[in-house]
């Protein structure tokens, strides 16, 4: 008869007899049991699952704050424009025998004060819609009127058929449909084109030159899909003029 080796009934982990309390924790005699291939694959897929939505979530939150800053920024421009267009009027220039602010129904050419100061001459500014965007020209610091002139006639040219000198000096405000431009002259609000305006009293001085109305109103038609969108009225009000005029 063949004798058993003692150590082949103690526990392999401490030596315990099988049967009995192993110091480590685990029935002495019990079979150490794994996770199945079934059992690995479905933690598998559930990690995967959840790392899809997290994704998809993280996706979205990304998406919705770069759309919320995008709308932001067309917010912010469009205020700085209309900032930039009363700063604009508000600093008109009248000049002896030059007009100082012109509508022709496609572009607003007007002469105002230069940014520096009094003795660097004044610019001439230029306000149209081209392409679908409002867009504004403005011309170097002018000393003399052969260059206030040309200056007049480049604004024309540059709502028209610009060269890409005259793209150097525009800036694109924002998306525009349409525009329209109104004075108020006698207590009433006219197309600056039509019979009436040209007739108002006030309308021309005895030079023959057109003196700056007592007010302007601009009304913007903003294309939809943009952070603002539909009907934008803004009006500006000669400094001189007492009170506000709507």
């Amino acid at each position: 008869m063949k004798k058993q080796c003692p150590h082949a009934s103690r526990c392999a982990w401490c030596a315990a007899p099988r049967g009995g309390s192993c110091a480590s924790g685990r029935p002495s005699g019990a079979r150490q049991r794994g996770f199945t291939l079934v059992e690995l694959l479905v933690a598998l897929f559930a990690m995967s699952m959840l790392a899809v939505l997290s994704w998809r979530g993280l996706d979205g939150m990304t998406r919705a704050q770069a759309s919320t800053q995008a709308r932001a920024d067309e917010v912010l421009t469009l205020q700085t424009g209309l900032a930039q267009w009363g700063a604009d009027l508000d600093a008109l220039q009248q000049l002896p025998q030059a007009n100082a602010i012109d509508w022709n129904g496609r572009v607003l050419r007007l002469t105002r004060r230069g940014t520096a100061g009094a003795g660097d001459g004044v610019l001439v500014v230029a306000w149209t819609r081209r392409a679908g965007s409002w867009l504004r020209w403005q011309s170097p610091p002018l000393t003399s009127r052969g260059q206030l002139s040309e200056a007049w006639q480049k604004a024309d040219i540059w709502s028209q058929n610009p060269g890409d000198a005259e793209r150097s000096n525009e800036v694109s405000i924002t998306p525009l449909d349409n525009w329209q431009i109104f004075y108020y002259r006698s207590d009433a609000w006219t197309n600056p084109l039509s019979s009436d305006a040209s007739g108002a009293a006030g309308a021309a001085s005895p030079g023959g030159v057109a003196v700056v109305p007592d007010g302007v109103r601009v009304v913007l038609t903003l294309p939809p899909g943009q952070a603002l969108a539909g009907t934008l009225v803004r009006d500006w009000v000669r400094p001189t003029i007492g009170g506000g005029k709507s």
